[in-house]
């Protein structure tokens, strides 16, 4: 059986995988105030030929959830957000261990280490997973003893179902702010879900860090990639035995047109260091 998945970055933890006529939305985020270039922000535009779309909320931390979902409008979309999300926020809620059917798209919500849960979707014939903020969560060099074995404690707790699962794709947090140690999560996901392809995200704008984690982290089990611009995205063709990945950057956009009709009645050379001919031949 072959399968096929395109999936397009935009910021942070925020990408869209568009399986078939089915288009998933996980935690958009547009920046801190609205930073994300409106040139390659998510819009209804591109929601046009999908019958369904999925908006996903891993949990309410502002770097991964947007008020402007709430502004997109579908034929068919639906917004599954975490069970512990704020009072009035729309969407259906999902706990740890919830299945919800949209078709013939089965959602899962996983457990995570901070809050909110992580999500497993199974479209086309594929399962996605987006971890949201479940990960190893300690600062090497400033934790306690204590802390750091209650982190990986929740963390091994939270990873044992997950590590029965089949994945094809999975978004896994890689968050250069713990210091010493900030991949053991990633490490030990690859290590122990071994999944076809792996995409960190949350990397806060350290584009460099996801670049060579992926380059030393490859194996034969696991093909990684860095997605590091907005729009940046991947389309990945799955078989049995073989893996086919085209990768395309975002669209250049246009450079803005300069008018030089405001210069025509000036003197081009009043303010140049070229030497200007004069009529008596000096220079």
């Amino acid at each position: 059986m072959s399968a096929k998945a395109t999936v397009t970055y935009f910021h942070h933890s925020g990408f869209t995988v568009a399986v078939e006529d089915t288009l998933l939305v996980f935690d958009y985020w547009r920046g801190e105030n609205g930073a994300l270039d409106p040139a390659f922000q998510l819009t209804d535009q591109d929601f046009e030929g999908f019958s369904q779309v999925i908006v996903l909320v891993s949990h309410d931390h502002e770097d991964h959830f947007d008020e402007v979902i709430y502004t997109w409008k579908a034929p068919n979309l639906t917004y599954l957000v975490a069970w512990d999300f704020p009072n009035g926020k729309r969407g259906k809620r999902m706990r740890p261990g919830d299945e919800v059917r949209l078709g013939d798209v089965v959602v899962h919500a996983y457990d995570s280490t901070d809050r909110g849960v992580s999500f497993l979707v199974t479209v086309g014939g594929l399962n996605i997973f987006h971890a949201g903020d479940l990960n190893l969560w300690h600062w090497r060099e400033e934790s306690t003893l204590r802390q750091i074995a209650e982190a990986e404690e929740r963390f091994n707790a939270a990873m044992a179902p997950i590590e029965q699962l089949h994945i094809d794709i999975a978004m896994f947090p890689l968050d250069p702010r713990m210091g010493g140690m900030f991949d053991a999560g990633a490490n030990h996901f690859i290590m122990a879900v071994k999944p076809r392809v792996f995409i960190p995200m949350h990397w806060f704008g350290r584009a460099e860090v996801a670049l060579d984690y992926v380059r030393r982290t490859r194996t034969k089990y696991t093909e990684t990639l860095a997605l590091t611009q907005p729009r940046e995205r991947v389309q990945i063709s799955f078989d049995e035995a073989a893996l086919t990945i085209r990768t395309f950057a975002p669209a250049r956009q246009p450079r803005p047109e300069v008018s030089l009709d405001a210069l025509s009645a000036v003197d081009p050379f009043s303010e140049s260091d070229l030497p200007v001919q004069f009529n008596d031949g000096q220079k």
